[in-house]
């Protein structure tokens, strides 16, 4: 982690892709108060798949049909 001021920064803004490859963050100050923090992109997170999430719930006793029928009765 490295941390510079914005002047700093902008002295050094075309190298910044170096700078963040090498530092892996970079916080940008101003007036030494803590104004921005710079990341690399991480690759693309894997989307969930859905039928193993429903398949990893337990399954109801009640099927939801029932349970929305028994609650418009009760209202």
């Amino acid at each position: 982690m490295q941390t510079m001021s914005i002047r700093e920064m902008r002295n050094q803004l075309g190298r910044l892709d170096q700078l963040v490859a090498q530092e892996q963050e970079i916080i940008v100050t101003r007036h030494n108060k803590p104004l921005a923090r710079i990341l690399p992109v991480r690759g693309k997170r894997k989307r969930p798949d859905h039928k193993a999430l429903r398949d990893s719930l337990p399954r109801q006793e009640i099927a939801s049909e029932v349970l929305q029928r028994m609650d418009r009765e009760e209202r």
